[in-house]
């Protein structure tokens, strides 16, 4: 055995501070995004407003077909424009008389302001997570869980793309995601991270106390035949489960006290609450077109007096001094990659989904993340990120990014239709139903194949459920 020294050629990657703030500044929302920036310019002396600074030093995103950003913007997006009529900045609700292109200030505060002060149900959920005794590891897994829970507090991403969000930093397998995903559901609102209604139900159910009345057949209920409760009604499901009917109606009285979507109680905007939109896309001489917001890259730059201060100090000071300068390059470095990606972004949705934005829900064509990081060269994650809690202003009102997204189901012309899409064909097929006698679900989807769309009948259900739309029997006697 002899000591020597080879050489190898090999390639790794490095997660450097730079890239890490890159990836945390991409998924950030508007109004986290601000107070990040706010609370970097309070701890490094190297940074400064762009207000206190010479314009030219601003660093936010600069873009000639950047329009004026709106007055209000609200949550609903209720606010509906003309799909065969150009609309361009500075129409409709624009404020044309707002030059310096931000949010009015009232006594209020600013827009972004009153979303931070929102207690939304990922703020409220992240805010425990962060007090909890979990690893950095496993709150890095919660954080992604979170971001992907919907609005009434469910989970309905597979636990599949969930690890592939939290790529490259952590390489989680689905047993270390659901583990973290069990201690979020221990959290307020109970029943948050539920897959399923009867996973939502037997959450709230175990926090109950032992000797509650019907605690124990209502855990069977939720478990196995709550699905066919609405069928079957209270007698039919004694009979399933053979017990007698009074027992089996405390049971079901006691799941009915109980809430089917947890995640409501927090955070559901109301109509006069108010979302920041990270994007503005309007229509001009017949082109869809994209601009970041005036407020979605906040103007920071560096500072002019201590970056000179640099070369007169002494050593130690000069030290102090560069480390934060090198922290601050890499600050506005990170805002203008997370500007470029999202504006990237938002140019590829606009190209894919222009009907959408014309026509509606109904034109909605089936696109996934792999798609949009194929044609822009990024990885799936990285479109993920860029997507999280952000929100564009169109001529339809402010849209998730998300709803940009939707799964497909092959037609019989050859083509696909998205779910949104299908979504939206069932709700006008039920608006139009005869009040006396609604369409089934078998009938809704004999009526969707005719209009060749091949579905099953479990399938309208599902979407059915998922707008939460009640069944034909119910709907009979609300007419």
């Amino acid at each position: 055995m002899k000591a020597r020294l080879q050489t190898s050629l090999g390639q790794q990657l490095v997660m450097t501070p730079q890239l890490r703030q890159a990836i945390k500044l991409l998924q950030m929302s508007s109004a986290e995004l601000e107070l990040e920036i706010a609370e970097a310019v309070e701890t490094n002396p190297l940074l400064d407003w762009a207000e206190n600074a010479e314009p030219a030093l601003e660093v936010a995103p600069s873009d000639d077909e950047r329009p004026p950003t709106p007055t209000d913007t609200h949550s609903d997006g209720e606010h509906q424009a003309s799909a065969s009529e150009d609309w361009a900045p500075g129409e409709g609700d624009w404020s044309s008389g707002n030059s310096g292109g931000s949010f009015d200030d009232d006594d209020n505060g600013s827009a972004a302001e009153r979303v931070a002060d929102t207690d939304s149900l990922v703020d409220h959920l992240l805010w425990q997570l962060h007090l909890s005794h979990l690893s950095t590891r496993d709150r890095s897994i919660g954080a992604a869980l979170i971001d992907a829970f919907e609005d009434d507090g469910y989970l309905r991403e597979p636990l599949s793309a969930i690890a592939e969000t939290l790529l490259p930093a952590i390489h989680a397998n689905d047993a270390e995601i659901l583990t973290v995903l069990h201690q979020i559901q221990r959290f307020d609102p109970i029943g948050v991270g539920a897959r399923t209604l009867g996973e939502c139900l037997r959450l709230q159910l175990d926090v109950l106390c032992p000797d509650t009345p019907g605690l124990a057949l209502a855990r069977r209920i939720a478990d196995g035949p709550l699905e066919r409760l609405p069928r079957s009604g209270v007698a039919g499901l004694a009979h399933e489960l053979r017990e007698p009917v009074a027992e089996v109606e405390v049971a079901v009285q006691l799941l009915r006290t109980l809430d089917p979507r947890p995640g409501t109680q927090i955070g559901e905007l109301a109509h006069d609450s108010y979302v920041v939109p990270d994007c503005v896309v309007w229509r001009q001489n017949g082109v869809w077109r994209a601009a970041l917001a005036s407020h979605a890259g906040p103007k920071v730059v560096i500072h002019r007096g201590y970056e000179q201060m640099i070369r007169r100090c002494g050593e130690a000071d000069a030290g102090y001094l560069r480390a934060h300068l090198q922290e601050a390059r890499w600050l506005l470095k990170g805002l203008e990659a997370r500007g470029e990606t999202l504006l990237r972004v938002m140019r590829s949705l606009l190209q894919q989904q222009a009907a959408f934005l014309e026509f509606g829900e109904q034109a909605l064509r089936p696109l996934t993340l792999r798609e949009v990081a194929a044609e822009l060269g990024l990885h799936e994650s990285t479109i993920s990120r860029a997507i999280a809690r952000k929100y564009v202003r169109t001529p339809r009102g402010t849209l998730a990014l998300r709803s940009f997204f939707a799964s497909g189901i092959d037609t019989d012309s050859g083509g696909e239709a998205s779910s949104t899409a299908i979504q939206a064909m069932i709700r006008r097929l039920i608006d139009d139903e005869n009040p006396r006698k609604p369409l089934s679900d078998a009938k809704l989807a004999d009526l969707l194949k005719t209009s060749g769309i091949p579905v099953a009948r479990r399938t309208v259900a599902k979407y059915r459920e998922a707008m939460n739309i009640s069944a034909s029997h119910e709907r009979v006697r609300i007419a």
